[in-house]
């Protein structure tokens, strides 16, 4: 119990409060705020009480944005999107049309041609099968 209350008593000469020096505060001939523990000679100083705590200035709220600006950017950011979306469809509309000539070009010509490394191969029955299929789901998964 001694222990305790010894403790307790030490914190308390410890604290900020306890070990508090005098504060004096005073403004220079350009202006300049300045805080010491010793007053300057020839200047109007004030003391600072260190025990109240210091209040912070009241801040201004943030000005609401004027509504026309906010309709303005919205409407850029509604073009930006539709603008990507159109991209979008356009290279999707070009894949289509490009996988279906691909298709009809497997389809019609037992004859395919590779280039594999700058050498043009025939593909086999097999490769040619495997391709059909793999164009006709990618046609089927993307395209309308």
């Amino acid at each position: 119990m001694r222990a305790i209350i010894f403790t307790a008593f030490a914190l308390a000469l410890a604290s900020p409060a306890g070990l508090a020096a005098q504060i004096y505060k005073w403004v220079d001939d350009q202006g300049v705020t300045h805080f010491d523990a010793q007053p300057p000679a020839g200047q109007n100083a004030t003391q600072v009480d260190a025990a109240k705590p210091v209040t912070p200035p009241a801040q201004v709220p943030p000005k609401a944005p004027d509504a026309s600006q906010g309709r303005a950017a919205q409407q850029a950011a509604d073009r930006q999107v539709r603008q990507q979306v159109q991209d979008q469809e356009e290279k999707m509309a070009a894949f289509c049309d490009t996988s279906r000539k691909n298709l009809a070009q497997l389809q019609n010509n037992p004859r395919v041609r590779q280039d594999m490394g700058g050498e043009l191969r025939r593909l086999t029955e097999e490769e040619r099968q495997a391709k059909i299929t793999l164009t006709q789901k990618q046609i089927d998964d993307n395209c309308q």
